[in-house]
């Protein structure tokens, strides 16, 4: 099991700009609207979370839930994932979304990318067992409740016997042990913590 610690920032305020770290989008930039609760990804942390998952994601169907400046799924996508779905609830937020990829077709990737404006935790409902490869999942974090109902979930959905996992943030308040408690077939194989934001990527227990 690997665990990184990255000291926190002085910054406090969330940046206007994230890069997208690696792939066809490589360097890009999506712009972050001022939302309460909106907190992207940092490209800190997805450079290590991509360094787990590897730099060519090709073949792997993923949800980016929560999907917010939609940093993890674009991610995905500019590294050759199958399709990527973001979802995003807020009306702005998607609508950013939507402005981001608009901005970043002009160097197309080879996967399907869906932006849809829908409830998440909903949506993850709907689909069936087994049916994603790989999960992001990073809700508002005033919500435990959200968060714990959406792992639940995302466990029957996620199949990483191609690769992929569930990725999870959370914040750094709440016990690693509890969360991993809602995952009972699953294990946090890759751990890290960031400031106020913990998160672990899990993967199927195996044998």
């Amino acid at each position: 099991m690997n665990k990184v610690v990255h000291k926190k920032g002085q910054q406090s305020e969330p940046p206007k700009k994230v890069r997208v770290i690696g792939g066809v989008w490589r360097s890009r930039l999506l712009t972050v609207i001022d939302l309460p609760g909106l907190r992207p990804t940092t490209d800190r942390v997805r450079e290590t979370l991509f360094n787990w998952l590897g730099q060519d994601l090709s073949g792997l169907r993923c949800l980016d839930l929560f999907a917010g400046t939609g940093a993890l799924g674009f991610e995905a996508a500019s590294r050759n994932a199958q399709a990527v779905v973001l979802l995003e609830k807020d009306k702005k937020a998607h609508a950013q979304l939507q402005v981001n990829f608009k901005l970043l077709q002009s160097s197309p990737v080879s996967g399907v990318v869906e932006i849809l404006q829908r409830d998440s935790l909903e949506y993850l409902k709907q689909q069936a067992d087994r049916s994603s490869h790989l999960i992001f999942i990073d809700p508002p974090f005033q919500d435990a409740h959200l968060l714990n109902n959406t792992l639940i979930e995302a466990a029957r959905v996620c199949d990483d016997s191609q690769g992929g996992g569930i990725y999870v943030e959370f914040p750094s308040i709440r016990s690693r042990d509890e969360v991993e408690a809602l995952l009972p077939e699953w294990h946090c194989g890759k751990y890290l913590e960031a400031g106020a934001v913990k998160a672990c990527l899990f993967r199927g227990r195996r044998g």
